[in-house]
């Protein structure tokens, strides 16, 4: 693995805040905590912040509640 990886082309460590996040370490992308599918940072709209989880998609973010016991199981 000698190929250079710059900042924008790894994981980002990120803080999820209450309508917004931070982040703690530069990158291009997070990972879905349900799903495993790469999330581009400009594309991040939902996530927790109870569980500082990211999700790809509202569906993904659904899951993740019912999961978590704070939505009925359909």
């Amino acid at each position: 693995m000698n190929r250079f990886e710059g900042p924008g082309e790894r994981p980002a460590k990120i803080r999820y805040l209450d309508g917004d996040f931070q982040i703690l370490m530069p990158g291009n992308h997070v990972i879905c905590a349900i799903t495993g599918n790469m999330i581009p940072i400009e594309e991040l709209k939902y996530w927790s912040v109870e569980r500082q989880e990211p999700y790809v998609d509202v569906n993904a973010s659904t899951t993740a509640e019912q999961r978590a016991g704070r939505l009925p199981r359909h």
